[in-house]
């Protein structure tokens, strides 16, 4: 296996659903209609970073982030394939974020069996509370 990495922030959608139905945030159950696949990299599209990890032409891994550049950053939505987790890619994903804006803050929001994961990259638990409007998609 040769995983590479690219800042293409156009995933190709079709990919980029299976990689979510992989890694349990959408449900393949579900018929998704015409536009959400269309639309499915928009949120990538849009976002400040975006680094993914191929084999060959196959997407095995991604992230995305929002920042000003320079005080806050924040990760969303790091995925890597099951079968290709365990094998650095997640966290080189992150390193590469990371890297870009080494001053920023950097935060993120996870669930309690990633914590650890999280905290060997560096990050640290805040006690402040997280305020938020869900979004009305998922």
């Amino acid at each position: 296996m040769s995983v590479t990495y690219k800042t293409n922030k156009d995933l190709p959608c079709d990919q980029l659903s299976k990689l979510f139905a992989a890694v349990g945030w959408s449900d393949e159950t579900k018929e998704a209609t015409p536009e959400m696949i269309v639309n499915f990299n928009k949120p990538f599209i849009n976002s400040t970073l975006v680094f993914s990890a191929w084999d060959g032409e196959m997407l095995v891994g991604c992230v995305r982030a929002l920042s000003d550049t320079m005080f806050r950053s924040v990760v969303y939505d790091l995925a890597v394939l099951p079968e290709y987790q365990k094998q650095g890619i997640g966290s080189e994903l992150i390193k590469k974020c990371v890297e870009t804006y080494p001053n920023s803050e950097w935060s993120l929001e996870t669930i309690p069996e990633r914590v650890s994961f999280y905290r060997q990259l560096g990050f640290e638990i805040n006690v402040s509370p997280v305020m938020r409007i869900p979004c009305k998609l998922f």
